[in-house]
């Protein structure tokens, strides 16, 4: 049960950061989430809201998992590991800050999944 809670906790953070980065990326709200000036974010929307895209494929996959019931299990993981290794990718490039907002609540929900939480 901990860890279909935390599988769906990560979902749904990335479905905030699809939001923020599709919806809100050139507004205050969007540029304080991202440390953006108005100008870059104008600039470079559009290529935020493909980013946005991407975070809602890891959103429909980690759902995916969790509807499918234990099958789903390999599907959690998976997508559970591409949320990680982003997490850790943009930690290391953009901002430390991104290791505890995405890597690790899905290492978390790892160690949930793997100890059948």
């Amino acid at each position: 049960m901990l860890a279909k809670a935390l599988v769906g906790l990560v979902a749904l953070i990335h479905l905030y950061i699809v939001y923020l980065e599709m919806v809100l990326w050139d507004t205050p709200r969007g540029h304080k989430a991202f440390g953006l000036q108005p100008d870059f974010a104008k600039a470079s929307r559009v290529l935020a809201a493909n980013q946005g895209l991407y975070n809602g494929f890891l959103v429909a996959g980690l759902l995916w998992g969790l509807v499918l019931g234990e099958s789903g299990r390999a599907v959690q993981v998976f997508f559970l590991v591409c949320v990680a290794i982003a997490g850790l990718f943009g930690a290391a490039t953009v901002s430390r800050k991104i290791l505890f907002i995405q890597t690790l609540p899905a290492a978390a929900a790892l160690l949930a999944l793997w100890l059948g939480w």
